[in-house]
């Protein structure tokens, strides 16, 4: 392979969607102002381009392929995209690497769809919560992720791209005995436990002779410049937004598997766990297991610790725990997949998509993080359960978005850290949580130290 170092240039030919555009698509590709597609466009090829890194500081990859430009070429046959330096990487003796390729394709068919097909066609109401739900149907429809006759064997795994190597080698673990029980994998598609799962489970598909196993990457434009999609994503998604992916991990996928991770990883747990406390979803059977090497078991602890004292035992009842066991995490999911398809057959479900469980707006609307919107968030020790849940995973989504984005990154460099207040008791917790982050180097890959964009009063 070329140097990852080295730039080239190329013309390529989209493969397995939108080869052909209208002139008004391509006009919005093209156009870098205000209402143009071109920006997020570069941003997200140049991140599929960039798959393999070591690097998640999106500044850092943006403006080291700072000269990396792409057009297109409208021709009787298709469309053709012109690509200039860009990464060696994705080329194997001049010829693009297919699956780059393949995933290429998905940013461009993404980019186009959600723009003129759900934001600007006005046939979605997203003040609403169901058309919230319905515009993200519509989004993994397009994207070829509801295979029919579908079966529920979709188990979505969530993890930090910095994680040790023994928790690395642990998720391809799990993985593997989640492909010797035919299950697909769906993740957030970078590197780290968002990979590890899905190499294990190309090795148990093949012992099991499994063809066509789905390795489902679902991902947004702030973040996939810093969580490039790893090599063996087959299905790509680009979702609008973090709220909008988040959803579609529960919609789409029939259990949940956590392993050790940061901020985000503690965002999406959160997250999952405010849905699941809804009364309305109190009967809804979502297996998810929190797991990883005997090396973890310091961090779910401190994990468990925190959801009991600020969401309560409820929410501890609603996972388990498992510290060093792959087959025995396969097997309680597997259990889990069982009585998720019989709840579904018995209610006449969808098994493709679970359109049953009830998301509130509070988990729906996008959270900007500015140093106004941290600051004003409510967390206090008498707040609804579901309410303190949502506003948890906003503090911790606007960390994320401190860490990897690059206009997040560049506001906290001229204003300073985000300023975050609440309750004593919960503030004291929170800080002990991030600050065993921190100690346990599971904020970012680039560089020895972290310097923390928040400050906890």
């Amino acid at each position: 392979m070329a140097d990852s170092d080295t730039c080239v240039d190329a013309e390529i030919w989209p493969e397995g969607s939108l080869e052909v555009l209208s002139q008004h698509e391509a006009d919005l590709l093209k156009n870098s102002g205000a209402g143009g597609l071109y920006p997020l466009l570069r941003r997200c090829m140049l991140a599929v381009l960039n798959s393999g890194s070591e690097h998640d500081d999106a500044k850092a990859v943006l403006e080291k392929y700072c000269d990396f430009d792409i057009s297109f070429i409208q021709q009787d046959r298709g469309l053709k995209v012109s690509l200039r330096n860009a990464p060696s990487r994705a080329f194997v003796d001049g010829r693009m690497i297919r699956g780059t390729r393949e995933l290429l394709s998905a940013v461009l068919r993404d980019i186009v769809y959600t723009r003129q097909d759900i934001l600007d066609s006005g046939r979605f109401n997203m003040a609403t919560s169901d058309g919230i739900t319905n515009a993200i149907f519509h989004i993994v429809r397009n994207a070829g992720l509801l295979d029919t006759p579908a079966n529920v064997n979709l188990a979505v795994c969530w993890g930090g791209h910095a994680i040790s190597r023994d928790e690395y080698d642990y998720t391809k673990l799990v993985g593997y005995e989640m492909g010797l029980r035919k299950l697909d994998v769906c993740t957030g598609c970078g590197p780290g436990a968002m990979k590890g799962p899905m190499k294990g489970a190309t090795i148990g598909h093949a012992k099991q002779r499994v063809r066509g196993g789905r390795y489902i990457g679902i991902t947004e434009p702030g973040i996939i410049a810093a969580e490039s999609p790893n090599p063996i994503v087959n299905s790509l998604v680009i979702m609008p937004d973090m709220e909008k992916r988040l959803e579609a991990f529960v919609r789409l996928g029939h259990g949940i598997v956590v392993f050790p991770g940061g901020v985000g990883t503690a965002e999406e747990i959160l997250y999952l766990l405010g849905v699941l406390l809804d009364p309305v979803n109190a009967r809804q059977p979502l297996p998810l297991v929190m797991t990883g090497p005997p090396t973890a078991a310091e961090y779910f602890q401190q994990v468990d610790t925190f959801v009991g004292e600020t969401l309560g035992p409820e929410a501890q009842q609603r996972y388990k725990i498992i510290i060093d066991d792959p087959r025995a995490v396969a097997q309680e999911v597997k259990a889990g997949l069982r009585r998720v398809r019989e709840f579904r057959k018995q209610h006449g479900d969808a098994y493709y998509f679970n359109w049953r469980l009830s998301i509130d707006r509070e988990f729906q609307t996008p959270f900007v993080a500015t140093h106004e919107s941290m600051s004003a968030l409510d967390i206090s020790d008498d707040l609804p359960v579901h309410t303190l849940a949502a506003n948890l995973r906003r503090v911790f989504s606007g960390i994320v978005s401190g860490n990897v984005r690059d206009d997040t990154a560049e506001q906290i460099e001229k204003r300073g850290p985000f300023q975050l207040s609440g309750s004593q008791r919960i503030m004291d917790m929170l800080d002990t949580l991030l600050a065993s982050f921190v100690a346990q180097q599971r904020m970012k890959l680039s560089g020895k130290d972290y310097d923390p964009c928040y400050v906890i009063k």
